[in-house]
């Protein structure tokens, strides 16, 4: 892509999650975002169809690279190492700004439902369902631990009281070893 192109497209971005962190999407114009960009309105027409077209398109890259945070470490599933998690989070507090946004804002609620989907794929061959799990319910856990991962997200996001990225994955994973909801290698 064109670096002009690619400028454009990524202060149109910057401008439309500045905006979002202002004022409820539902208020946001096309005209606003134009102007914060400092392009015109035909450009941001160019990158995106309308509003929502760009917010779904910041959505969808925000939670790929969510995704690909934690695979950085060269391994597979959504958490599937301290490490990953710890990537994630870092990857979350690096973006705060459009994930508080999108969070704070209640005219965006699919966000949060498409974060719950995408820990529920990543999630699924996670779920360790030998020992104290087995004979359970795999899909209650799963949405068990999806919206407790959501949950988590969002808090620690949205949160006056931030603790740090370190802190709060190893509490986490304490958490999720306890009761068996990942991987526990052997003693």
């Amino acid at each position: 892509m064109d670096r002009r192109i690619l400028k454009s497209r990524e202060s149109i971005i910057e401008a439309f999650i500045k905006l979002l962190s202002e004022e409820n999407f539902e208020q946001i114009t096309i005209n606003q975002i134009a102007e914060r960009a400092n392009v015109s309105r035909g450009t941001v027409y160019l990158h995106f169809m309308d509003k929502f077209d760009l917010l779904d398109q910041c959505i969808k890259s925000h939670l790929v690279e969510l995704i690909e945070s934690s695979l950085f470490c060269g391994v597979t599933g959504i958490f599937p190492s301290k490490e990953a998690l710890l990537h994630s989070f870092r990857y979350l507090r690096e973006h705060a700004p459009f994930y508080d946004a999108v969070l704070a804002d209640q005219s965006v609620p699919e966000f949060r439902t498409r974060l719950q989907a995408a820990l529920l794929r990543g999630l699924d061959k996670q779920i360790d369902m030998s020992g104290i799990n087995q004979g359970r319910n795999k899909e209650i856990m799963l949405q068990f631990l999806a919206s407790a991962m959501a949950g988590m997200i969002e808090w620690w996001i949205t949160s006056s009281e931030s603790y740090p990225a370190e802190e709060l994955v190893e509490e986490l994973w304490i958490l999720m070893e306890r009761n068996q909801m990942i991987p526990v290698p052997p003693v």
